[in-house]
């Protein structure tokens, strides 16, 4: 009975999100059907299982949702993220639309802005690139998901990105982790999906099939009517870090600036993220950390995490330097940016209340000894567990960090009976998480296809291809190399 109401507990939670019901009331009601079929204290379960596990997320990771979706809406109303754009766009024209598109994504995400940011800004440009090359706009939201959601958030050394985090705690490990394999991984990604979308884009022109869009004249309100939707919404909020209805607060600059001026924030997120990793806090001595008013932590468990947040901050600081005249309503932005991060947090940070609630259930037993039992060795049985989560729950962050906390120990106990480095563990399961969490329910997809004016029908199939299949054929090639020459 006890795994019974596990599945049904799942199917409950999977079935009511994606008809859009709120996570916020479907994670604990599907924690309390597990717990009712397992015969267990339903209260308990609720106040200090469930509410443990969901403390315990919004403790480790909010102040990178918060500063993250700060970042985020600051480079949007500075001007910067459509400078970045519009350089990209200008330097390699419409003859290289889709590579101006998937690199301008690449660029903005990878540097620290927040993924529903860049779609909202980077929609419009695409628009434009595709309709002066000719090229089916059905092809649109492939390759902004190929520059936003596949090989920055999960392949890059030194990604900000939050599903990158979160194997730091578990794992020890930094933002760099397997930096070798992850740009292999990376590379294979990008290549792939450009690859497809050129056939794509060669087979439509065959075909004698153009734009087929509506007019330069014609303003398309898809970005707008998305932001204000609620399902679009209620999905959203578990698959990013920033929430939709924001993006129109605050006042955006009509002065854009320089694009060095629109870079450097973003590469100061890189710069002093590598930093702090590597130069700065490993010749700290940290081991106050050990005291019993920091409880049970340690300075890999949260270096990592420290790494990202002063990259972020210094970002924040860089770009208000630079761009101060062009923020008129900063108290606005700021308010849009702070407010932007909350429900995503609570949302992602419910689903693992209910993941540690399942995991608490004695027939997880079940479920853990089948999922250690694959065959293939830890890093193959890891790959699926993240995998499977992501897809159920529609969200690679909220199905990463049930698969840890349910298994994590487990895994870094493997890792030290068989030599293997807990930095390959870490890529091998942020990569994990970003392939099957691109399924037609998860929030990302739902936001970039409304913002798009597309449907499912038009433009599902290239996403799965670029997001999916080009993911996972990295992520076998990761764990190949890895088995064989270990992590680097």
């Amino acid at each position: 009975m006890g795994l019974i109401g596990i599945l049904l507990g799942l199917a409950l939670l999977i079935g009511f999100a994606y008809r859009g019901w709120s996570v916020l009331l479907l994670a604990p009601a599907a924690a309390l059907v597990a717990a009712l079929f397992a015969g267990e204290p339903l209260l308990a379960h609720w106040t200090q299982t469930f509410m443990t596990g969901t403390v315990g997320f919004v403790a480790q990771f909010f102040p990178i949702f918060l500063l993250g979706a700060l970042f985020g809406k600051l480079m949007e109303d500075s001007g910067s993220v459509q400078s970045v754009a519009r350089f990209m766009g200008e330097r390699l024209g419409a003859r290289r639309a889709i590579l101006a598109v998937v690199l301008a994504g690449a660029m903005v995400t990878y540097g620290g802005v927040s993924l529903f940011v860049a779609f909202f800004v980077l929609v419009p440009m695409a628009r434009t690139l595709f309709r002066d090359a000719n090229i089916p706009r059905r092809l649109i939201p492939a390759a902004i998901a190929l520059g936003t959601s596949t090989f920055t958030m999960t392949a890059l050394p030194g990604t900000p990105a939050v599903q990158n985090a979160i194997p730091m705690p578990f794992f020890g490990t930094t933002p760099f982790a397997a930096p070798g394999l992850g740009l292999i991984a990376a590379a294979i990604m990008l290549l792939f999906g450009l690859w497809w979308l050129g056939r794509g884009e060669a087979s439509a022109r065959r075909s004698g099939i153009g734009y087929e869009g509506a007019p330069v004249a014609i303003p398309d309100q898809s970005a707008t009517v998305a932001a204000g939707d609620q399902l679009v919404r209620e999905r959203a909020t578990v698959a990013g870090t920033f929430d939709p209805p924001e993006i129109h607060q605050g006042q955006v600059s009509p002065d854009l600036p320089p694009a060095f001026v629109a870079f450097l924030p973003l590469l100061v997120v890189v710069a002093v993220n590598l930093a702090m990793s590597f130069l700065v806090l490993p010749n700290l001595d940290l081991s106050y950390l050990g005291e019993d008013r920091w409880g049970p932590t340690s300075p890999s468990a949260v270096g990592g995490i420290w790494s990202v947040i002063v990259a972020l901050l210094a970002a924040i600081l860089t770009l208000l330097a630079l761009n101060w005249k062009r923020l008129p309503r900063l108290r606005d932005t700021v308010d849009a940016g702070l407010n932007a991060s909350v429900l995503p947090v609570i949302s992602v940070a419910c689903l693992v209340g209910f993941g540690t609630v399942v995991a608490a259930m004695p027939a997880f037993e079940l479920v853990r000894d089948w999922v250690l039992g694959i065959e293939g060795g830890p890093l193959v049985s890891l790959a699926v567990s993240t995998n499977v989560l992501a897809a159920l729950t529609g969200s690679a962050s909220g199905g990463l960090t049930i698969a840890l906390e349910a298994l994590g120990p487990v895994y870094m106990q493997l890792a030290d009976e068989l030599g293997i480095d807990p930095a390959l563990m870490h890529r091998v399961a942020v990569i994990g998480a970003g392939t099957l969490d691109s399924l037609p329910h998860n929030g990302a997809v739902v936001t970039l296809l409304a913002v798009c004016g597309a449907t499912h029908k038009e433009s599902y199939l290239d996403i799965v291809m670029v997001a999916i299949v080009g993911a996972i054929i990295a992520l076998v090639a990761v764990i190949l190399l890895g088995t064989a020459f270990g992590s680097f």
